[in-house]
């Protein structure tokens, strides 16, 4: 759990051999929008699942610098209840990067 702007998000993440699953859920834990991101050149791939209807790039640039760090496959899902302001998504993003790389 992390608390950013009097709000409570879930981070789960669930490594692979080649990949990542990351789910972010605020409040109960549901699948939300979803988006996937293959890095096998100098940019990675990135298709949506579920389209967000006010996340969509903050979603992208998660599974995209995941898959981009690791090689392999990010597989992203978000459920938030209200938009994110800059500085809460600038540390959501840290927070998950941190995660991955203590892993």
């Amino acid at each position: 759990m992390v608390q950013l702007e009097n709000r409570s998000f879930s981070l789960k993440i669930q490594k692979f051999e080649n990949g990542y699953f990351v789910s972010v859920t605020e409040g109960n834990d549901k699948i939300g929008s979803m988006i996937v991101s293959l890095a096998t050149g100098p940019t990675p791939t990135t298709t949506t699942i579920i389209p967000s209807r006010s996340e969509s790039l903050f979603l992208r640039l998660i599974a995209e610098r995941i898959s981009t760090r690791m090689k392999g496959i990010a597989l992203v899902s978000t459920y938030i209840q209200k938009e994110l302001e800059t500085s809460t998504a600038k540390a959501l993003m840290s927070e998950i990067m941190e995660m991955i790389e203590n892993e």
